[in-house]
């Protein structure tokens, strides 16, 4: 009996090692580029059919963007995020047919059109931490956060981001997706999914927003209030590839 509690202890203890390895490694090196852009005038409601029409052709023609999101706010607010399994796949996405397809209309769909109401408006990123994602397609809502290191800091930010993957994995059940993203070295991001609003109200109640909230004031420009609830911005999904 000692020896099957000794087997059962040290497979266990393999479990949790993985566990939290593959957590650590989740999307490691993986890119990210969000879009937020405002619709023409009247053109909300075509512009949402356009992104909600776009997830199949970037499931059939693009194998290298690992995720991709369209998002509507209220008013006239949508968004594009999505994440790339290297440098040349995003290339790629922005090549493709999706991206071409939105040139062709912009001028029509989007406020500012092509230049000023979309490329100007793309953010790359790259991964720092992720949770993996889990019943996908159940997601309805979610959140971008967009976060900037207070001065000296974005390396202490950069750490406490790349630490919290594992721990909204380990931790938070209701939300589907989580990823935290570095723009530059001041400026950082946060991306995540929920089935609902309760997903979102507990991981906003949860141990990561709880410790963010307790550096913010010495990592983030701004501190929780105006640093980071300030920032955040909430989408329905349209879409996810």
């Amino acid at each position: 009996m000692s020896q099957l509690l000794k087997t059962i202890t040290i497979f266990s203890l393999i479990t949790l090692t993985t566990f939290v390895y593959a957590q650590e490694q989740a999307m490691k090196n993986y890119k990210a580029s969000y879009i937020e852009m405002n619709a023409a005038a009247g053109q909300t409601d075509n512009f949402a059919t356009f992104l909600t029409n776009a997830a199949p052709l970037v499931k059939q023609t693009e194998p290298g963007t690992k995720l991709w999101f369209a998002l509507q706010a209220p008013e006239n607010k949508l968004a594009i995020f999505d994440i790339f399994v290297d440098e040349q796949a995003r290339k790629a996405h922005f090549s493709g047919a999706v991206a071409g397809a939105l040139n062709q209309h912009a001028n029509t769909l989007v406020a500012e059109g092509w230049d000023n109401g979309v490329v100007a408006n793309i953010h790359h990123s790259a991964v720092l931490s992720a949770k993996n994602p889990v019943d996908l397609y159940s997601g309805t809502t979610a959140t971008y956060i967009k976060l900037k290191a207070a001065p000296g800091q974005g390396e202490n930010l950069a750490a406490l981001l790349s630490a919290a993957g594992s721990i909204v994995s380990e931790t938070e059940p209701g939300t589907l997706f989580w990823v935290a993203l570095q723009i530059d070295e001041d400026h950082f991001a946060i991306f995540d999914i929920f089935a609902g609003e309760a997903g979102r109200e507990a991981h906003f109640a949860g141990k990561v927003a709880g410790l963010l909230n307790q550096k913010a004031a010495v990592l983030v420009e701004g501190g929780w209030a105006d640093g980071v609830v300030a920032n955040v911005n909430n989408f329905d999904i349209l879409a996810i590839k």
